[in-house]
C-alpha cells in the first residue's frame, strides 16, 4: 500500500538540497529506532522526496508551500501503521532548512496491474548492488542492454525472496523481466544535453557512498504480483533509502486518495 504523509511547513521559503532522499532517510531511521523490536531491521519500504510548491534556485529547492507531502510505501501494513503511529507522536521534524508538523496521511487506491506496465521515475534506480564489494558502483550500464534488465532481475527476485512471502515454486515462475526504456525520451534527453544518469550520494552507518542513479520512463514486462512488488517496495538496490520508486505513467494525473486513519499500535 502507499500512504501520503501531509505535513504542515513551519519555516515557508526554506530550502533543502536538490537530492535530499538521504536526509529524510536519517529521518525514517530515527523513527525506526522507537518502532518494536521485529521492524527495526525491516527494509521493505519505499519513499519518495518531498512534494511542494517549489523553486529551484542554486543552493537547492526552496519549498514555498504551507505543506508538503510524502510518499511512502510498503507491502507490510502493519508496519506502515507501527511507523506512522511513533511519527505522530513527534513534535515537529527538521528536513534541511523545513520544520515540519505531521497533519493528515492519506492512501493512494489499490492497483491492478497487468503484465505490461510503463512507468516513470519518481526517484532514481540503482542497478548496481552495493552491498557486493566487487561491484563498481559508478559505472554506467546502459539501459537497453540486457546487463541492465538482468541485474534489476537479480535484485528484485532476492528482495522477494528475502520479504518471506512467496515460495521458491512461485519465485521461480517469475521469470519473465525485462525492461524497455523510452527511445523517444532518451533520445530528446540526448539532443538536450541533458543527463538521465548520474552519480548521487548515500549514507551507510555513517559511510559515503556513491552510485549510479538512473531517471527514464520505461515499460516493465513481468509477472503481476512482481509489478505489485516493486511498486510498493521500489525497483532495484536501496528501497529503504528512497531510490527507485516508480509510478504508472498514465497514473500521475488520475490518482485518488481516501483519508487513512491508521491504526494507533503504539
Amino acid at each position: 500500500m502507499r500512504v501520503r504523509i501531509v505535513f504542515n511547513n513551519e519555516n515557508k521559503g526554506g530550502v533543502v538540497p536538490f537530492y535530499h532522499q538521504y536526509l529524510i532517510s536519517n529521518l525514517i531511521d530515527e523513527v525506526i529506532l522507537d518502532l518494536p523490536a521485529k521492524f527495526r531491521s525491516f527494509k521493505g519500504y519505499n519513499f519518495s522526496g518531498l512534494k511542494g510548491q517549489i523553486k529551484v534556485g542554486k543552493e537547492g529547492l526552496q519549498y514555498l508551500s504551507t505543506k508538503v507531502t510524502l510518499v511512502f510505501s510498503s507491502s507490510n501494513q502493519e508496519f506502515i501503521d507501527t511507523f506512522l503511529s511513533v511519527l505522530f507522536k513527534r513534535e515537529k521534524l527538521k528536513i534541511g532548512e523545513l520544520v515540519l508538523k505531521t497533519d493528515m496521511v492519506e492512501r493512494e487506491q489499490d492497483l491492478d496491474f497487468a503484465e505490461e506496465v510503463k512507468y516513470v521515475c519518481i526517484s532514481p534506480i540503482i542497478v548496481t548492488n552495493p552491498d557486493i564489494p566487487e561491484n563498481d558502483t559508478k559505472r554506467f550500464i546502459s539501459p537497453f542492454t540486457d546487463e541492465f534488465s538482468d541485474l534489476l532481475y537479480e535484485m528484485t527476485i532476492a528482495r522477494m525472496e528475502s520479504s518471506g512471502r512467496f515460495d521458491t515454486a512461485e519465485l521461480s515462475s517469475f521469470y519473465k523481466f525485462q525492461i524497455v526504456p523510452d527511445k523517444d525520451y532518451l533520445a530528446k534527453i540526448k539532443e538536450g544535453d541533458k543527463k538521465f544518469a548520474r552519480i548521487y550520494p548515500v549514507y551507510e552507518k555513517g559511510v559515503k557512498l556513491e552510485l549510479r542513479g538512473y531517471t527514464f520512463p520505461f515499460t516493465l514486462y513481468a509477472d503481476k504480483k512482481v509489478h505489485q512488488f516493486v511498486y510498493e517496495s521500489g525497483i532495484g538496490a536501496l528501497g529503504n533509502r528512497g531510490f527507485g520508486m516508480i509510478d504508472l505513467a498514465d497514473h500521475l494525473q488520475k490518482q485518488k486518495t481516501v483519508s487513512y486513519n491508521f491504526a494507533m499500535i503504539i
